[in-house]
């Protein structure tokens, strides 16, 4: 079923028969109101999701998908209003359901697994405690009975060593376990309605195939229906029955998964479709903007100096000999990260996590390196720890050269001027921006401390620019994080980082959050940079076609050590260790004729 460019499609929600239909959605618009004004956020959304069905709602990053799952579970911001529209659960109308049967819904009846894991989970809680509170909310298991179910959740999500790890904060987790943690929360009450949003975007390929196979499992078990928001197009083609395209607040397409990926002639569809990153498109632009501008000069000589300039330079069309002459600009050296882990009255050491335990890479001008592996094979700490981010958390040793001057031995002043050269944008855009400060302030903060030679104009100039180029509203700079949607914080992120002009640039899952339109603009960004100012990526990822498409050269990370490191063309094609070919095995493809 296809309609033209951002016309609403009329599901057959009315004619749906009642047995087997778990969520009828029908004629939803929500509004947000701003102090002089209002403006529609999601208008004649309409939607139908039967017993043992998964629903997948796709669409670019502020389209509307996480407002209408808030507004199924009645948990819209104050700013939010959802102004008419009939939601039926099991043909029960929530809209009118008092506060107190909503309690019951939620958790019970309907699972939610959030988008942003670190911001969902109680910091002063154990893991544990947040698993027992939903089991014994919504199930008859009580005291040892409800932990021992605590316990089986977090295991069949894959936590390690789960009866241990129950007592644990979410700040002892990595970005991937939250999420699992997450995932077993929405799990623990056995809902008829799981409700996802992005649930595998902080996960690594193997973890994702996990998870998805778990789901498809219990949705078996129990019946339960899915309404899964992603934009990830290969894991909606594996685990999707329905497929409805979302743009500016309206649903545009609907169709059954086989025929959205095979028939549709849709506009947008197509376009989302061109933007998808895989090793066959290296070479050339993802976005259609970044099409238009394809014509760029090209710099591929290496200076006598072996210099080579800030100009425009394209480093995927240097010859492989030359480009192994280029000097090396960042070198890791035996970096160990060890974690003391303590107990007793007196906090004695009885043991040492070892994070990361003897990791050594280079990383030359203009080129990126990706860093892959599981969840909390090392890669986020291996990164922070270059940075001088786990400085008091850990014990770290090894060196970190940057331009042959070290990095874990500066002192404040010389860490001030490596800290312009060297930025990270972290895994979560919601935890690493000041939710008291408007994106204006954020951005120049970065500016006035680190680039104290730019004038005031010139600083609000660049700002403007960055983010006008990570494709964010004019209006950004006066509004606060929490008025953007996830994917549209990253570019926030992203737009800060960049700001300084950093010799290397570290990315840990800076396109997690991003649907696949946004995603091919920020690579295309970040290679448009790389060209223009030489810049050097080290790109910690789990998104294999970002790493296929974007990567020079690949290192692979298990248990805190690289055990493959290499050209992307041969870590790719011709793996030799055997966690690289199960991470390959585990890529969903959007196109399942391919390995």
């Amino acid at each position: 079923m296809t309609a033209p460019a951002d016309a609403p499609i009329e599901t057959p929600v009315g004619q749906a028969q009642a047995a087997g239909v778990v969520l009828e959605v029908s004629d939803l618009a929500i509004r947000i109101a701003s102090e002089d004004s209002s403006r529609a956020a999601v208008e004649a959304l309409a939607l139908c999701i039967r017993r043992g069905e998964t629903f997948a709602l796709v669409g670019e990053s502020g389209c509307g998908k996480s407002l209408t799952a808030l507004a199924l579970l009645r948990l819209l911001p104050e700013t939010v209003e959802l102004a008419q529209g009939s939601i039926r659960l099991a043909g029960e109308e929530l809209t009118v359901l008092a506060e107190r049967d909503m309690r019951n819904v939620r958790g019970g009846q309907i699972g939610m697994i959030f988008q942003e894991p670190s911001t969902s989970l109680n910091p002063v809680m154990t893991v544990g405690r947040q698993v027992v509170e939903v089991v014994m909310r919504h199930t008859p298991l009580r005291g040892e009975q409800a932990r021992n179910q605590a316990i089986r959740w977090l295991d069949r999500v894959g936590i390690p060593d789960a009866a241990r790890r129950l007592d644990d904060y979410p700040f002892q987790f990595s970005g991937g376990q939250k999420q699992r943690i997450m995932i077993a929360m929405a799990l623990a009450g056995e809902p008829a309605l799981l409700i996802a949003d992005e649930p595998t975007t902080a996960l690594d390929v193997t973890i994702q195939a996990q998870i998805l196979s778990l789901l498809a499992d219990i949705q078996r078990e129990l019946g339960m229906a899915i309404l899964l928001i992603t934009h990830d197009l290969a894991v909606v083609r594996q685990v999707a029955h329905q497929v409805a395209l979302m743009r500016h607040g309206r649903i545009v397409d609907v169709a059954p998964v086989g025929d959205f990926f095979e028939q549709t002639q849709h506009p947008y569809a197509q376009e989302l479709f061109d933007a998808i990153p895989g090793y066959e498109k290296r070479g050339r632009p993802l976005s259609a903007a970044g099409r238009k501008r394809e014509a760029t000069p090209v710099f591929a000589e290496v200076l006598d100096s072996g210099v080579v300039p800030k100009v425009a330079m394209d480093m995927k069309a240097v010859q492989t000999e030359a480009s192994a002459q280029l000097p090396a600009l960042l070198q890791v050296q035996d970096l160990k990260v060890h974690y003391p882990v303590r107990k007793g009255l007196l906090r004695r050491e009885v043991a040492t996590i070892r994070a990361v335990d003897g990791v050594s890479f280079e990383l030359r001008q203009g080129r990126t390196l990706a860093l892959l592996g599981g969840s909390g094979c090392g890669k986020t700490t291996t990164a922070k720890a270059m940075l001088r981010l786990l400085d008091g958390q850990a014990r770290i040793s090894g060196k970190v050269l940057l331009d042959g001057q070290s990095v874990l031995d500066a002192g404040r002043a010389s860490m001030k001027t490596l800290r312009r050269r060297i930025q990270i944008v972290f895994q979560d855009p919601f935890a690493s921006l000041d939710p008291r400060m408007r994106v204006g302030e954020i951005l120049d903060e970065g500016l006035a401390s680190l680039r104290r030679d730019l004038p005031v104009e010139l600083r609000r100039q660049r700002i403007a620019g960055l983010l006008e180029r990570v494709g964010l509203p004019a209006d950004t700079q006066t509004r606060y994080p929490h008025e953007f949607s996830g994917g549209q914080r990253q570019r926030i992120a992203i737009a800060r980082a960049l700001a300084t002009e950093p010799d290397v640039l570290v990315c840990d899952e800076p396109t997690s959050a991003l649907d696949v339109s946004v995603q091919a603009q920020i690579i295309d960004l970040l290679q448009e940079l790389q060209r223009e100012l030489g810049m050097a990526y080290l790109f910690v990822s789990h998104n294999f076609g970002v790493v296929e498409y974007l990567a020079d050269d690949i290192a692979v990370m298990a248990q805190g050590r690289i055990v493959e490191i290499g050209p992307a063309e041969q870590v790719l094609l011709e793996p030799r260790h055997e966690e690289t070919r199960q991470l390959l095995a585990a890529v969903p493809r959007l196109d399942a004729r391919l390995p």
